[in-house]
C-alpha cells in the first residue's frame, strides 16, 4: 500500500523584547537559574499581570507580513495544566480569539512552489525550564523563562514531506529576523516547533491519528523526526495495530522518537478567558501605521537583487535568506565600487567558510563590509589577484588593517607590467627549448606548464592574463 504523509507545525517564536510578556523582568539569555523571575512571573499571590505592547505590535507585524486577518479584538485565556515549570498552574494564552488569524506563505521545494496556509498566530507565555542533570535523581526548576513572549505560529496540514516542512520552518524563520521580531537562535530556543504527523492511504481524504513531536531546535532534526515518526506510524498501521493520539520527543542521540505522554485536546486545557487581563483592541489607525513601517521581505528584496545586481537566482535566494547578510552584501558592494559578483562571490565564499568556522553570525563578523569591498576592489581593477587576494583576506580577518594597507606592506602588488614580464618569459623559453618545441609542434597544453612556472618564479604575484597573452604572442613567434 502507498502512504501518503500529513504534516502540520506549531512554531513558537520568542519575540525580541527586552521585557516579559505580562511583567518588567529581563528577557536576556543566558542570566543564572532564577535571578529573571519576578513577582509577577512566580504567580506570588496579590500580584496582576500587564500586557507588553512591544508584544502586540510584534504579533500584528507579523500578521501583516503574511497577509492575515488581524483581529481587531482578541482575548487572553487561561490553558490550566499542572507542571513543576508552571508556576501559576496555567499559561496565559489565547484560544478562540487570537490576534492573528488566517494567512499564507509560499515555500520553495524542488523548483515547485507551494502555498502553505497559517490558521493562526497568537501571543502567549513561556513555562519555565525542568533541569534534569547534576542533580543527583532529582529535577530542578529554572523560572528565568516563566513569562518570555511568544508568538506560536500555527499551519493548516498542507505539507506531504519532511522537506516541505523544513521548507516552510526556514521559511517563517527568515521572515521573522527579517521583521526584527525574533532573533531565530534555534540554540538557545528563541525559535523552535511540534510537529504534527500523521498518514492516510493514498487517495484518502480522511486524515490519519496524528503524533505530536515536541521541541524540535534544528532543520536537521525536524527532517530526521519527521522520516523516524513517518516509518513508525506505517509500521504499527502494517503490523495490524493503531496510532496512538499522543505527544513524542525526538531524541537526537539515540535518532528516534519515543511517547511522552497522551495528547490532550483543547477541553483538557479547561480554556476560559483571563480576568485579569482586559481584551485586546487593534485599530485601523494602528494597522496603517504598522503596514506603512513593514521592512523590505525577503521575497521583495530576492527579486530587487535579481534585477539591480543581475544575480543568479541561486546567489540571490542565499544572500537574501537572512537580513544581516543581505545587508552586509549591499553595503560591500558600495565599497566595491559596483562588483556585485564579485562580491556574491566572496561573501558566499570565503567569508561565509569563516563565519561558519568560528560559530559568528555576521553581525559578529570581524572583517566589516567596507573592507571585504576595498578588497574586492582591489581584485576588480588587478591590483591583486584571485589568489594573492586570499592571502589578503586572512590578514583582514585577523586584524583591523584595509586592502590597500596590506597589499603596500607585504609586497603582494600584481606584476601586470609587459616588459619586466617579457624578461622572465623570454628567460623561461631559453631554459626550457624542448616545451618550447613541444608547443609549437601542436601541444597546447604544454602551456600549463609555463604559466605554473611563471607563477612559482613570481610567488603568485604575475598577472594571469597578462602572462597568457605574452606567452601565446612569444611561443608562436
Amino acid at each position: 500500500m502507498q502512504w501518503e504523509t500529513v504534516i502540520g507545525l506549531e512554531i513558537h517564536a520568542q519575540l525580541a523584547t527586552k521585557s516579559k510578556i505580562f511583567s518588567g523582568a529581563s528577557t536576556a539569555y543566558g542570566a543564572e537559574p532564577n535571578t529573571q523571575a519576578c513577582a509577577v512571573d512566580l504567580a506570588l499571590p496579590g500580584t496582576l499581570p500587564v500586557l507588553n505592547e512591544q508584544a502586540v505590535r510584534f504579533a500584528v507585524k507579523f500578521g501583516l507580513a503574511i497577509g492575515a486577518h488581524i483581529a481587531p479584538y482578541s482575548v487572553f485565556a487561561r490553558k490550566n495544566y499542572f507542571y513543576p515549570d508552571l508556576p501559576k498552574g496555567y499559561q496565559t494564552s489565547q484560544f478562540d480569539k487570537p490576534i492573528v488569524g488566517l494567512g499564507e506563505i509560499d515555500i520553495e521545494v524542488a523548483g515547485e512552489v507551494k502555498t502553505i496556509g497559517i490558521t493562526r498566530a497568537h501571543l502567549e507565555e513561556d513555562a519555565g525550564k525542568s533541569l534534569h542533570e547534576d542533580y543527583q535523581g532529582m529535577t530542578g526548576v529554572d523560572l528565568n523563562r516563566a513569562g518570555t513572549p511568544l508568538l506560536e505560529i500555527v499551519s493548516e496540514p498542507d505539507m506531504r514531506s519532511s522537506a516541505e516542512a523544513v521548507a516552510y520552518v526556514k521559511k517563517i524563520h527568515t521572515l521573522v529576523q527579517y521583521l526584527g521580531i525574533c532573533d531565530g537562535s534555534m540554540q538557545e530556543g528563541s525559535f523552535r516547533c511540534d510537529v504534527n504527523v500523521s498518514v492516510r492511504p493514498m487517495g484518502q481524504e480522511e486524515f490519519g491519528t496524528r503524533a505530536e513531536i515536541k521541541n524540535l531546535n534544528s532543520f536537521r532534526f525536524i527532517e530526521k523526526g519527521i522520516a523516524h515518526e513517518v516509518e513508525r506510524q506505517i509500521d504499527v498501521i502494517e503490523s495490524g495495530g493503531k496510532v496512538a493520539q499522543e505527544t513524542r520527543l525526538y531524541d537526537s542521540n539515540k535518532d528516534e522518537t519515543r511517547s511522552m505522554r497522551s495528547k490532550e485536546e483543547a477541553n483538557d486545557y479547561r480554556y476560559f478567558p483571563c480576568p485579569d487581563l482586559l481584551p485586546v483592541e487593534i485599530t485601523a489607525e494602528l494597522l496603517d501605521e504598522m503596514r506603512a513601517d513593514l521592512p523590505e521581505l525577503p521575497e521583495v528584496k530576492k527579486q530587487r537583487f535579481l534585477e539591480q545586481y543581475k544575480l543568479s537566482e541561486y546567489d540571490a535566494d542565499v544572500l537574501t535568506t537572512q537580513r544581516a547578510i543581505a545587508d552586509y552584501y549591499e553595503d560591500a558592494v558600495s565599497f566595491s565600487d559596483g562588483e556585485t559578483k564579485l562580491v556574491a562571490n566572496w561573501v558566499m565564499g570565503e567569508l561565509s567558510a569563516n563565519l561558519n568556522q568560528y560559530s559568528l553570525d555576521v553581525a559578529a563578523s570581524p572583517l566589516g563590509a567596507e573592507r571585504l569591498g576595498g578588497l574586492v576592489k582591489r581584485i576588480a581593477d588587478q591590483t591583486i589577484s584571485g589568489k594573492i587576494a586570499k592571502q589578503v583576506f586572512e590578514f583582514l580577518w585577523n586584524s583591523e588593517v584595509t586592502a590597500d594597507e596590506v597589499i603596500e606592506r607585504e609586497g603582494l602588488k600584481q606584476m601586470s607590467d609587459s616588459g619586466e614580464l617579457g624578461k622572465i618569459i623570454d628567460q623561461l623559453m631559453a631554459d626550457n627549448p624542448t616545451q618550447v618545441e613541444q608547443f609549437r609542434g601542436g601541444k597546447t597544453k604544454v602551456l600549463g606548464f609555463f604559466v605554473g612556472s611563471i607563477m612559482k618564479k613570481t610567488q603568485g604575484k604575475a598577472n594571469p592574463q597578462e602572462v597568457n597573452k605574452l606567452l601565446q604572442e612569444k611561443l608562436k613567434e
